[in-house]
C-alpha cells in the first residue's frame, strides 16, 4: 500500500550535498489531497479482495443468531425467576 517509488527515488543523491537530499525527499512527499486519495484507493483494492458471503449464508447465519438469541434469553428468564425464588425464600424465613 501507499506510494510506490521507482529505482530513482531510492538511489541517494551523488553530489548533491545534505541539502540537495533533504530538499528532494521534501520534494517526493505526497501533498495531503494526494495521500487521501491514494487511501480511498487502496481502501476500493482492498474491497475487491474481500470475500463477500452470499444471501444464502447471511439467511442462514441470521437464523442461527436469532435462535441463540431466543434460547439464551429463555435460559437466562429462567435462572432469573429460580434466583428470585431462591432469595424469596431465604429472606421469607426471618431470625
Amino acid at each position: 500500500m501507499g506510494i510506490k517509488q521507482n529505482k530513482q527515488d531510492k538511489a541517494p543523491a551523488a553530489g548533491k550535498g545534505q541539502s540537495g537530499a533533504a530538499a528532494a525527499a521534501t520534494a517526493k512527499t505526497p501533498s495531503k489531497i494526494q495521500a487521501f486519495g491514494q487511501y480511498f484507493e487502496d481502501a476500493k483494492t482492498e474491497l475487491g479482495k474481500v470475500s463477500w458471503p452470499t444471501r444464502k449464508e447471511v439467511k442462514a447465519t441470521s437464523l442461527a443468531v436469532l435462535a441463540l438469541v431466543v434460547i439464551m434469553s429463555l435460559f437466562l428468564g429462567v435462572v432469573d425467576i429460580i434466583l428470585a425464588k431462591i432469595v424469596e425464600l431465604i429472606l421469607s424465613i426471618g431470625i
